[in-house]
Order: C-alpha cells, then sequence, then structure tokens
C-alpha cells in the first residue's frame, strides 16, 4: 500500500493543477481517498482519532481548490458517518451494560429472596438455637461483595470491549463509504426516474451548457415515450451545449441549438426550463455555469418554471455569505480571444505600463433561489425553501466549517 501522505499529495496537485474538475468526479474522488485514509488508520483509533484524520486531510483538498466544493461536501458527510457510526456503537455498548445491570439486580434480588426464606425456616425450626456464622454473613449487604467481585474483571473485559467496538466502528465506517462512493456513481437514475412525472407530451424544455444529470433526466422521458422538443443554450465560451445535442439527437430527441443571447427570445415557447448546477447553497441559491443567471431571470420573467437537477453530493452546507465559499473563479482568456489576432491590442500601453485590452473570463453565475422553483435530486424533488432540512441530514452541525477559511 502506497503511503497515504503520497496519495493526498497527488490529490492535492491534480487539484491544484485543475486535473480534477466537476462536481461528479471530484465527489467520487474525494470519497475513495477518504476510504483509504480510513482504511490505513490502526484498529485502536477511535471515533475523535478518525474524525482528526480526515479533518486535516479534507483541510489540505478544501484549500487546493476551493471552488470546487464537491469536495467539502463529501468530507462532511463523511464526518458525519464516523460521528453516526460512533454514536451507534456507544449507545449499543450502554443499551447492553444496562441489559446486563437489570440482569445482575434480578438475580441479587431472587438470591436475597432465598436466603431470607432459608433463615425463616431456620428461625422456626430453632428459635433458642444460637445464629450460625454463615446466616449472620446472609446479612450483609450483597451490593459490597457483588462490587468488589464485578471490579475484578472490570479493566481486562473493558480494555477487550473497547478495542472490539473501536475495530467495529472501522469496519462500519468503511462500509459506509463504499455504500456512499457506490450512490456517487448511480445518482443519475433515481433523478432520471422523477423525469416522467415533470416531462409531458409535446412540451418544450430548453436547457444550457452540458449535464449528466440533465441528459439522463431527458433521455428517461424520452425512454418512457415522451414526446417533447429540447432547446438548448451552446453555453459559450466553451459550448458544451454543442455536445449535449448531439448526445440527444442520437437518442432520437428533437433539439434546437441556439446561441445564448437568444434565450430571451425564445423563452416564450418554452414550457420548462431544466439546469444542471456546480453547487446548491444552503439558502437554496446555486452556483452554476455563467450564462445560468440570465437563463434564470428570463424565466421569470416569462413565468416559466426552472427545475434543478442536482445530487445530494451538490447540497453544500455553507452559505454564499461565508467567507471561505469562493463563489466564482476567472477561466482563461485564451477561451474568448485567440492571442493571436489580438496581440497588438494586448501590448502594453507605453509608459503606463497597463495592457490596453483586458479579458475577463468567469466560469460560474450565482442563481438566487428566487429564482428557482424546484430542485430534483437523487433524495427526492423539494422546494428552495426546503433544501435545508435535505443538509440537516446529511451533515452534522459540528462539521459546517471543517476546513479553515480560505485567505
Amino acid at each position: 500500500m502506497p503511503d497515504i501522505q503520497v496519495l493526498v499529495n497527488d490529490f492535492v496537485s491534480k487539484l491544484r493543477k485543475r486535473k480534477i474538475e466537476g462536481s461528479d468526479a471530484t465527489a467520487r474522488l474525494t470519497a475513495e481517498l477518504l476510504r483509504s485514509v480510513i482504511s490505513q488508520q490502526p484498529t485502536t483509533s477511535g471515533g475523535a482519532a478518525l474524525i482528526e484524520v480526515v479533518k486535516s486531510v479534507g483541510e489540505q483538498l478544501i484549500a487546493a481548490n476551493p471552488v470546487e466544493l464537491a469536495v467539502g461536501n463529501i468530507v462532511r458527510q463523511v464526518l458525519h458517518i464516523i460521528r453516526k457510526e460512533d454514536f451507534s456503537l456507544v449507545t449499543n455498548a450502554i443499551g447492553g451494560l444496562k441489559l446486563s445491570a437489570e440482569a445482575n439486580d434480578e438475580e441479587i434480588f431472587e438470591e436475597e429472596n432465598e436466603q431470607n426464606l432459608s433463615t425463616a425456616a431456620v428461625d422456626g425450626r430453632c428459635l433458642l438455637r444460637p445464629p450460625l456464622l454463615h446466616a449472620l454473613h446472609g446479612l450483609l449487604p450483597y451490593s459490597a461483595t457483588a462490587c468488589q467481585t464485578s471490579a475484578l474483571g472490570d479493566s481486562s473485559e473493558g480494555k477487550a470491549e473497547k478495542s472490539a467496538r473501536r475495530w467495529k466502528l472501522k469496519h462500519e465506517v468503511i462500509k459506509a463509504v463504499n455504500e456512499l462512493i457506490e450512490d456517487l456513481n448511480t445518482c443519475h437514475e433515481p433523478i432520471a426516474e422523477q423525469a416522467v412525472e415533470l416531462i409531458h407530451h409535446n412540451e418544450v424544455i430548453l436547457t444550457f451548457g452540458w449535464s449528466r444529470f440533465v441528459l439522463e433526466f431527458l433521455k428517461a422521458a424520452k425512454e418512457k415515450k415522451r414526446s417533447f422538443h429540447v432547446f438548448i443554450a451552446e453555453g459559450a465560451p466553451k459550448y458544451l451545449g454543442h455536445v449535449l445535442a448531439k448526445e440527444l439527437s442520437t437518442k432520437g430527441l428533437k433539439t434546437t441549438v441556439i446561441t445564448d443571447s437568444a434565450v430571451f427570445a425564445m423563452i416564450s415557447r418554452v414550457n420548462m426550463v431544466v439546469l444542471g448546477v456546480h453547487a446548491v447553497m444552503a439558502n437554496g441559491g446555486v452556483i452554476a455555469p455563467v450564462g445560468s443567471n440570465m437563463v434564470a431571470l428570463a424565466a421569470k420573467k416569462h413565468a416559466v418554471p426552472l427545475v434543478v437537477v442536482a445530487g445530494v453530493h451538490e447540497l453544500c452546507s455553507l452559505f454564499p455569505q461565508n467567507p471561505e465559499v469562493s463563489l466564482n473563479e476567472i477561466g482563461s482568456p485564451s477561451e474568448l480571444l485567440n492571442f493571436g489576432e489580438f496581440s497588438d491590442c494586448m501590448d502594453y500601453g507605453i509608459g503606463s505600463g497597463s495592457p490596453l485590452l483586458h479579458v475577463v473570463n468567469p466560469v460560474f453565475d450565482y442563481v438566487p433561489p428566487e429564482l428557482v422553483s424546484l430542485f430534483v435530486t437523487d433524495a427526492g424533488a423539494y422546494n428552495p425553501s426546503y433544501i435545508y432540512q435535505i443538509i440537516a441530514d446529511y451533515y452534522s452541525p459540528d462539521d459546517l466549517t471543517p476546513h479553515k477559511p480560505v485567505s
């Protein structure tokens, strides 16, 4: 097995160099890395030790690329798993001790009754005889001798039980993380199953750019014999809408590609907007590819419902105003302009030291919750105001900020 720090450093390097991007890929690889971290911890590690190790690794991963919020989401989910499993084992152990104590009390009560009955019989047969030594000893409080006897075995048995509980904790945590990874690989399936309830015959659906969840969502509706038309805004400057259009058309869906600037012109013909996102914040707002806010505003203006399809791993427990949240980053200017054609405009001004042409290429938009009509997740469909409740089911309050704010 490779050294765990080598694996962490390699993953951190890939995040910093943007070799791993997108919420799906970063979430899955983060979960797999944390599984390796936990599996290499000694079996003597308790819940507190596992939490500290995962927090330490999580801080490094999150700081490497703060924009990939899915990394922090998975770190928090794994921390929640550890806390939940540790609490469950401790609760079971306490319950076992209570049952054992109740059983001991019943045995003590029965023995005392037997001793009292035997003493009464002896007293009845011979009231004038002096009391025997064992009869006097029977009058001593049983709890004193019981405590002395139980104290002899507490040390060794307690250590054995604690060691067994820690081994079981590690086993159960790894098992739960495996289930998390499986959910990440199949989360598009429960999302797609809900498409038939939302998309109807002869409707026009508008989407933007490319999203795996949107692709599977629309494909599932087509497989259920729904006949509808899809408008796809191309999603400049990466034009990933072209990729989605090709994939949908090969599945037999009527598809029309439009420019991003044509969204307002076409929105009046649309019945529903379906968007894939980068992250969902705790207030119900979303971080989505740049241009998504324009689509959301157009939908709001024409009273067209906007449905966001997202996996649970994209639900972030942080709010947009949190200082550690990076809502955006600037992409390469080469995606917008060819340096060869504009090199003369990019020369530095004489004596001023500043370029004559600036290129700004933001990657994401923030869409406020009031522009979103419905969230469709692998855990079900919810209104934006209910997102906080779903987040409470997957994250512990102690882990809302498991990393230090990035300066």
